[in-house]
């Protein structure tokens, strides 16, 4: 269980997100919206104890994140603004170093995703010279490899096309229904494959 309790975060000392309350359990989705500069992604690095609050506190399961430190980070993936691929590698050694930083490296797993969001025939290409939308899948690819019950995620549709937002949504769908939880942003509205689905408008 994510769970936030009067939550504020700050950027250049201006408040963005203010007395922010709420709890995110197994298989629920939490969806964050607001205009660009309202806080979301200030929230979400917050979230990942890459920014840190001005207030409040963060637990999960029941323990500051303070406290947790490293052994909260292991639960989490994260994908922001940036792909975080390593340009000189190809498609397949990115995941293959992804996944070796959590456990055993699945070649198996790792075609099968390649497959699946469409890269395939594409993997053994250096991930620099990419299109922007081949890059953005190759880096939620990473995701199903990593095995942590926690994801957040910010804009993940952004440069994706028609097909890959189908993909990507079954890969949502599919982490929800194992028992996992998200925490998303996205300007774009989407039919959540969740039982139930949280919203926070930081415009509100």
């Amino acid at each position: 269980m994510l769970e936030t309790l009067d939550l504020e975060c700050t950027r250049a000392d201006r408040p963005l997100v203010s007395n922010l309350s709420f709890t995110l359990s197994a298989g629920e989705l939490l969806h964050v919206v607001g205009s660009n500069g309202s806080g979301k992604t200030t929230l979400l690095r917050t979230l990942c104890s890459l920014s840190r609050r001005s207030a409040g506190d963060i637990r999960w399961h029941g323990i500051s994140i303070d406290a947790l430190g490293d052994e909260y980070r292991r639960h989490l993936a994260y994908v922001g603004h940036s792909d975080a691929l390593q340009g000189e590698l190809s498609g397949e050694e990115n995941l293959r170093v992804a996944a070796g930083l959590v456990g055993t490296v699945d070649s198996i797993a790792i075609r099968n995703t390649l497959e699946r969001v469409g890269l395939r025939n594409i993997a053994d290409l250096p991930a620099k010279i990419l299109s922007q939308g081949q890059k953005r899948r190759l880096a939620l690819a990473r995701l199903p490899l990593l095995a942590k019950p926690l994801w957040i995620l910010d804009e993940p549709f952004s440069a994706l096309d028609t097909r890959s937002v189908r993909t990507l949504e079954n890969l949502l769908a599919e982490h929800l229904q194992t028992g996992g939880m998200i925490v998303i942003t996205s300007h774009q509205e989407h039919r959540w494959q969740a039982a139930t689905v949280h919203r926070i408008d930081l415009d509100s």
